[in-house]
């Protein structure tokens, strides 16, 4: 049976999930809502890496490597892609599970 304090709690998670307190971070987090701390640290992780590939691109084309700044940035835009195809992924997943429950819930 649903009681008011589970609506209540199911309401106050979904306030929860849906701020965006790091929106800049969203584009480098493999998960679509970052709720902990693990969450942000991942997502910062992923835009040091971003950004350390952007830098080596620019050292490697002004020492003029044309090649190894083109595979280098490359990586770096099939970076951010791969983190939102995960992102879609799992936000999928998760819609698919929430069909799952029976209608008594």
């Amino acid at each position: 049976m649903i009681t008011r304090s589970k609506l209540v709690e199911q309401l106050r998670d979904y306030q929860i999930r849906s701020q965006q307190k790091f929106s800049a971070l969203t584009v480098f987090s493999p998960k679509p809502n970052l709720t902990s701390r693990t969450d942000v640290a991942v997502a910062i992780f992923w835009a040091l890496v971003f950004s350390m590939l952007v830098v080596s691109s620019y050292v490697a084309l002004y020492f003029r490597h044309f090649r190894l700044s083109f595979v280098i940035l490359c990586f770096g835009v099939f970076l951010p892609l791969r983190l939102r195809i995960s992102r879609h992924a799992l936000a999928k997943k998760s819609r698919e599970r929430k069909l799952l429950l029976p209608l008594s819930m």
